[in-house]
């Protein structure tokens, strides 16, 4: 049985997503990121988006801890 998805955020970070993670861009390009964890943005200020680059920590972004478990469907 495949492991669900589990994404963390500690406060004022990134997404954490376990990976490998597959990604599909607004022109269906598909990468897979390849190793133990894979950093999404969420402060949006990325200019490497859909991944973070660092800029939460120059924008002072803020936002609350959390993690959240996706189920394994099929």
């Amino acid at each position: 049985m495949t492991e669900p998805i589990i994404i963390t955020a500690k406060e004022n970070d990134p997404y954490l997503v376990k990976g490998p993670v597959t990604h599909t861009d607004a022109s269906g390009n598909t990468v897979t990121v390849e190793g133990a964890m894979v950093a999404l943005c969420r402060c949006g200020q990325s200019a490497n988006k859909p991944f973070c680059d660092g800029s939460h920590r120059k924008v002072d972004f803020q936002a609350t801890a959390h993690t959240v478990i996706l189920p394994v469907i099929g």
